[in-house]
């Protein structure tokens, strides 16, 4: 059995996965947020109580009331909320290990922009995302956490400068992946770090007896507001592997920091409303502006191709030399590259999918496991009735990429 059929297969099934506990983790973080700024006061709240609300769902009501430190005695039953963010970000992690660490020399590094080797773009991931939460937490501790607004926009200044900086090493979809990822891991580590620790001091009060501190419920709730904003860009930066219009642009990191503008607009709009304060029907026409600019900041074109593309390499190499290559390389080009180039040709198609080149034998080379994947053991690509590959080419791309594949694995 082919070792790219069950890699793409467990991809397939870890990805599957990171969807499900992401629905998990943001419908939670979603309801809970509407629920705190829904909480209306009665005149029969217990002691310590700060609001309460009834609902309605699936035939009958609920009353739920929120104390703003804690009760006066430890209830026997409580739910923690933490393992749907834990297992969003594991299976994350194990989706960027699995695509982007995997074939760093495809999908993580672009030789156009610096000639590193496999192993020091996933170092540079990984460094990034741990600098980068100690970075953002050490901000959150010092005298700017105490204002919000402040805080946030230096964030958003923050995030810009990694979306052009993750380009001027990265893919361009690499890139936008890892502005998510990272996005990701300050959400992750502040309820691991932060918000569920800090709740653990206030339960081990209650346990001993003792009056917990509200500071506690003060700094987890911060944590917890600067999620409910970070939410949305992480969908899209998560989703962006199938727009490349929005990341293989001259202009990709702006369009990156609007799409964290975008993230507040809509956020504030739905806390507004689950607040019950007048709509702000500003964020309407605001968010549309947002989206427009990106739009036609996509309009602008890619990125300057390079004057000459740059050598190939390790795993490619080994590819580009196995027996078949140049009629596989000529196959590819004919019946892909209308599409997959840097100016699709081909009507309807603005950019090359998932911003995939395929002009080139280089490129071909470079991208030999998708290759085989969709043209050779599927027949996916091309689609519909751009598909004009015979059973014949797709088996001669079978036999070049199991010789490329043997040969690679001899090298190792």
């Amino acid at each position: 059995m082919d070792a790219a059929l069950i890699w793409d297969w467990a991809t397939f099934a870890m990805r599957w996965l990171h969807v499900v506990t992401a629905i998990a983790w943001i419908g939670s973080s979603f309801y809970f947020i509407a629920l705190d700024l829904g909480l209306r006061a009665a005149p029969d709240l217990p002691k310590g109580a700060a609001g309460e609300e009834w609902q309605v769902h699936g035939g009958g009501f609920y009353h739920i009331r929120k104390y703003l430190v804690a009760p006066e005695r430890m209830p026997e039953h409580l739910t923690w909320f933490k393992w749907e963010s834990y297992a969003t970000w594991l299976s994350g992690a194990a989706m960027l290990i699995l695509v982007y660490w995997h074939r760093a020399d495809l999908f993580l590094i672009d030789p156009a922009k610096i000639a590193w080797e496999p192993w020091q773009g996933m170092a540079l991931s990984a460094a990034s995302l741990t600098l980068g939460w100690l970075i953002y937490d050490a901000a959150c501790k010092s005298p700017l956490g105490n204002y919000p607004a402040a805080f946030m926009a230096l964030l958003l200044v923050a995030l810009t400068a990694m979306a052009w900086g993750y380009g001027q090493i990265f893919t361009d979809r690499a890139a936008f992946l890892h502005l998510g990822a990272y996005t990701a891991t300050i959400m992750t580590a502040n309820v691991f770090l932060i918000i569920i620790p800090n709740q653990k001091i206030v339960v081990a009060d209650l346990r001993a007896g003792r009056a917990p501190d509200p500071k506690y419920g003060k700094i987890a709730k911060l944590r917890s507001m600067h999620n409910n904003y970070l939410t949305l860009p992480v969908v899209f930066f998560m989703l962006s592997n199938h727009a490349p219009l929005a990341f293989a642009t001259t202009w990709a990191w702006v369009i990156a920091a609007l799409v964290f503008l975008m993230g507040v607009t809509i956020r504030h709009w739905f806390n507004s409303r689950h607040a019950r304060k007048p709509a702000p029907y500003w964020t309407i026409p605001a968010t549309v502006l947002l989206f427009g600019l990106c739009v036609w900041l996509s309009m602008l074109g890619p990125r300057d191709a390079p004057e000459e593309e740059a050598a190939l390499s390790g795993t490619a190499l080994q590819f580009a030399q196995a027996p078949g290559f140049d009629e596989v390389a000529s196959l590819v080009t004919a019946h892909c590259a209308m599409c997959h180039t840097r100016d699709p040709a081909y009507e309807g198609i603005l950019a090359a999918p998932k911003g995939l080149l395929l002009d080139t034998p280089e490129a071909v080379a470079r991208a030999a496991e998708p290759v085989f994947i969709f043209a050779g053991l599927t027949a996916a690509m091309p689609p519909g009735a751009a598909n004009f590959m015979t059973p014949e080419d797709r088996a001669a791309i079978r036999a070049w990429y199991r010789a490329g594949a043997e040969a690679e694995l001899a090298r190792n």
